[in-house]
């Protein structure tokens, strides 16, 4: 089941505590024009803070609270007119009760107009800060629209007409004539319109600015302050402060880059945002609660009863993360009684991946969510194909934090289990721990040392990553790692028919691709172990046996030549392949070049006496030159 990546009212991180905060903020500000900034990274829960701070107002009729997300509008309108926009109609839509409401409302959204056919006009009528045409600027883009038309252009009648009405209606309705009283009379209607509306409060939340382009999260902001901040308006505000700090940089490129302790761009987010809350990453103990709550979530009807106490518990040891007791199974059987085996699998789950997901993800809620969702597919998966007994969640978690945080030890643990499901590198980290510890036995340490001796690479069992992520249960050493590989292939891994082996497609198709193609694979295949290319050369060399044309360089062949550059010890196998192959159909490639290729030895050896016969076939003349014999009728000639 996937869990999805919503914002939610159902808090498993504490949530509530900060939209509470906010809430109590606003509440004690009075009347007062207040911006509050919910700040973090991506997926820290901010979105699911607005929606908790919404329900926190739920009931009270002297607030009104107006949900606005920029990036739904990105690209559609001016920034600055659509935001203003949604507020006035959704207080119009709230609290229409009145005449005043609706005069006032719409007195405004005239004032929307203005803007919109002003910014739409182009550079002529725009000022440099708000877009607000004064009326002269009007005048003149009146006459220019007629113009447009004596002069034939392919604007039609109705188009101008429209344009030049729209833009004599919103001049009829403004007194003002300079940018400051522009600004100074919209900011008066608004008071009015909230004076009218008979609230307290406005309310208005502003989401996912930190996904809009740097123009667009500007404007929203700049709208928010010259406009709209007024007495009895409070804006929050979700956004990664990085992201914001970005926009500004973009959007005012000439701005020195500092002044003082700080920069113009973290001067100009302090001036717009008076009050931040950053959301931290979880920790350990909280992301241990979270996933248990997560995982056991999926396995209860929605409305569980025993959920909602399950939550509850959670949520109570969150208030206290640091004493270190956390979602305990002591407390849960305490709370619930006896523990259900979806619940004990989700503690299992959490112990193994707390640790490893609260550092390698950062305590980020929707990483972790990620992480959760990708494993249950994974599941779903081995389901379908009718494998699933095959697969252990715990062990399949397991290579997935390896495969998400350590993707080079990942990368070298599936090239080794490709071949016969085991990893020479897990079987001597997990040796070595063992001896470490002191709990090995004479056969273990036995073992210890003879992986030690073997070529896996003391960099890939040396890290306090590695080290610690091979302590994690479940072991691995014995474990067939093969239908792990299989139901994780949406990485990039493919099975080839009948052979079980799981093998970098890409480096074999290069390796029986072009000379530049296969140069370049080889030096990503040098980088393996001499057990990790091997099954790769039974691949290319199969490939090059199954060619029916032979005259010619067969694909693959090339590919063998830079095997054998990088793996001497693959020399006398090539040597061998080409003694099997049908001389009689052998083109003059297979008995040249091949000279300053065979380094070995014994390689050497065999590669001429396989020349000394090609030189007395008479029967392929052109094989027989290019090993260095002499055709027969040429000999007689002389």
């Amino acid at each position: 089941m996937i869990i999805p990546d919503n914002e939610t009212a159902t808090d498993m991180i504490y949530s509530e505590a900060v939209s509470a905060t906010v809430a109590r903020v606003i509440l004690d500000a009075g009347d007062e024009p207040l911006t509050i900034g919910v700040h973090g990274d991506w997926g820290a829960g901010k979105s699911s803070v607005l929606l908790m701070l919404e329900q926190a107002f739920t009931g009270d009729d002297r607030t009104s609270v107006v949900r606005f997300n920029g990036w739904l509008f990105q690209g559609m309108e001016d920034a600055k007119t659509v935001v203003i926009e949604t507020i006035v109609e959704q207080l119009l839509r709230d609290r229409a009760t009145t005449t005043k409401v609706k005069d006032a409302a719409l007195r405004l959204l005239k004032r929307v107009d203005l803007m919109k056919v002003a910014s739409k006009a182009g550079g002529l009528a725009l000022t440099g800060l708000t877009g607000i045409p004064s009326p002269d600027m009007l005048g003149g883009l009146i006459g220019a629209g007629k113009k447009l038309l004596a002069d034939g252009t392919d604007m039609t009648v109705e188009d101008v007409t429209g344009f030049v009405k729209g833009v004599t209606d919103c001049l009829a309705e403004a007194d003002a004539e300079t940018l400051p009283a522009h600004i100074h009379a919209f900011r008066q209607e608004f008071e009015e319109l909230l004076r009218a509306a008979d609230i307290d409060r406005l309310v208005v939340v502003v989401d996912d600015l930190d996904r809009c382009l740097p123009a667009t999260a500007i404007e929203t902001l700049e709208a928010i302050r010259l406009f709209l901040f007024v007495p009895g308006a409070a804006f929050v505000i979700a956004a990664d402060e990085g992201m914001i700090e970005y926009a500004v940089r973009t959007h005012f490129p000439d701005l020195p880059l500092s002044t003082g302790p700080s920069t113009y761009a973290r001067n100009y987010l302090e001036k717009l945002i008076q009050v931040p809350f950053r959301l931290p990453p979880l920790g350990y103990v909280e992301t241990k609660i979270y996933l248990t709550l997560l995982v056991a979530g999926r396995s209860f009807p929605p409305g569980s009863s025993e959920f909602a106490r399950l939550l509850a518990l959670g949520r109570e040891a969150l208030r206290r993360p640091w004493d270190g007791r956390g979602l305990s199974r002591g407390a849960i059987e305490d709370g619930l009684g006896a523990i259900s085996p979806e619940v004990e699998n989700a503690l299992i789950l959490a112990d193994q991946l707390a640790l490893p997901l609260a550092e390698g993800a950062h305590g980020n809620p929707r990483q972790i969510k990620r992480f959760l969702n990708t494993l249950n597919l994974r599941l779903a998966i081995a389901e379908a194909r009718g494998i699933r007994d095959d697969v252990n969640p715990a062990v399949l978690a397991k290579l997935m934090l390896a495969e998400r945080f350590k993707d080079d030890f990942f990368e070298r643990i599936e090239a080794e289990a490709a071949v016969s499901g085991n990893s020479k590198t897990i079987d001597a980290l997990e040796a070595g721990l063992v001896a470490t510890d002191g709990a090995a036995t004479k056969e273990t340490k036995g073992t210890a040392q003879k992986a030690d001796e073997a070529p896996v690479g003391e960099e890939h069992v040396a890290g306090e990553w590695v080290r610690r992520w091979g302590a994690m249960t479940p072991t691995l050493t014995g474990e067939d790692l093969r239908p792990y590989l299989f139901v994780s292939r949406d990485r990039k891994a493919l099975f080839t028919a009948g052979s079980g082996l799981a093998l970098k497609e890409d480096w074999i198709e290069k390796l029986c691709g072009s000379t530049l193609g296969a140069r370049a694979a080889a030096i990503e295949i040098a980088k393996l172990t001499p057990g990790e290319i091997e099954p790769i050369f039974d691949v290319v060399s199969s490939r090059v046996r199954a060619t029916t044309e032979l005259r010619r360089k067969p694909a693959g062949v090339d590919g063998l030549i830079e095997l054998c550059r990088i793996a001497p010890f693959l020399q006398t196998p090539t040597v061998r392949l080409l003694a099997e192959l049908p001389t009689g159909q052998l083109g003059p490639w297979a008995a040249t070049g091949w000279d300053k290729v065979l380094t070995d030895t014994g390689a050497k050896k065999e590669f001429q006496a396989l020349k000394r016969e090609w030189s007395k076939l008479d029967q392929n003349a052109p094989l027989q030159l290019a090993a260095g014999g002499k055709r027969a009728g040429r000999k007689e000639g002389r």
